[in-house]
């Protein structure tokens, strides 16, 4: 391995360990997302792509959601690339506990399950300078969750109660800025990325450090960890995260 080899992983583990020493508080939560990827390829530009994933939260120990996904792509210039999906979410939802004026609990929502749909499309622009190749990624997503009839526990009359979590929909805007280097002679790519989710304002932010290896130009393993900072108006009941992706994606 080259000195250049030598250099980008060297990179790629400084970004790595600055995300989780600078990040890391005790509120923060720690995940693992497992993803399992199929690509077929139509033509030098077009091709479909399928992705299922399980992710956990609360220290890894409970799963949060599956999710099965279905995207096609298709290049309208050598630098962009156009994208449409589909993606459905299965997920386990967090448990809610609601209080009367005098501080004493009024309701409590145990965790359920639930389905989403999320439809999206983006544009992605992409040039190479020198070993480094750079990708701006803008994407619309549109995220449907159905009414769900589910119970909870009224503590004021000691009983079970069916109620409905509404139907809701919800509108985001994803930008991505990534960064990769082409290792001379070697299969890994080391990779760095930040993401912002927009929904008037902004509603989180992810950062992103990885590396992707390719075997025989159709295995591709995935290790990657990134770090998400949810801001105040998310109502996704998520918290800040610490999560490691592990991922194998099959080209035919």
């Amino acid at each position: 391995m080259g000195k250049y080899s030598r250099y980008a992983i060297g990179l790629l583990l400084c970004a790595t360990a600055t995300l989780w020493s600078t990040s890391m508080t005790a509120e923060d939560d720690f995940g693992m997302t497992y993803t399992l990827g199929a690509e077929k390829k139509f033509s030098k530009r077009t091709k479909l792509e399928a992705e299922g994933e399980l992710r956990t939260r609360n220290n890894s120990r409970t799963i949060e959601r599956w999710s099965l996904g279905l995207s096609f792509s298709h290049k309208l210039t050598t630098w962009l690339k156009g994208e449409v999906g589909y993606l459905w979410l299965y997920d386990n939802n967090h448990e809610k506990i609601t209080y009367n004026v005098n501080g004493s609990y009024n309701n409590w929502r145990p965790s359920y399950w639930g389905s989403r749909h999320r439809f999206n499309a983006s544009l992605t622009g992409s040039f190479d300078l020198g070993r480094f190749g750079f990708s701006i990624r803008e994407r619309y997503q549109y995220t449907y969750r159905p009414t769900v009839t589910t119970t909870r526990y009224d503590f004021d009359n000691e009983m079970w109660e069916d109620t409905e979590v509404r139907t809701k929909h919800k509108h985001v805007l994803r930008s991505r800025l990534k960064i990769d280097y082409n290792i001379p002679k070697c299969k890994i790519t080391p990779y760095v990325s930040a993401e912002l989710f927009n929904d008037l304002s902004l509603a989180k932010s992810r950062f992103t450090a990885g590396a992707d290896y390719t075997l025989k130009k159709k295995h591709t393993f995935g290790l990657a960890y990134y770090y998400q900072i949810v801001n105040g108006n998310d109502d996704d009941n998520e918290t800040n995260t610490h999560m490691i992706n592990l991922s194998y994606s099959f080209k035919f």
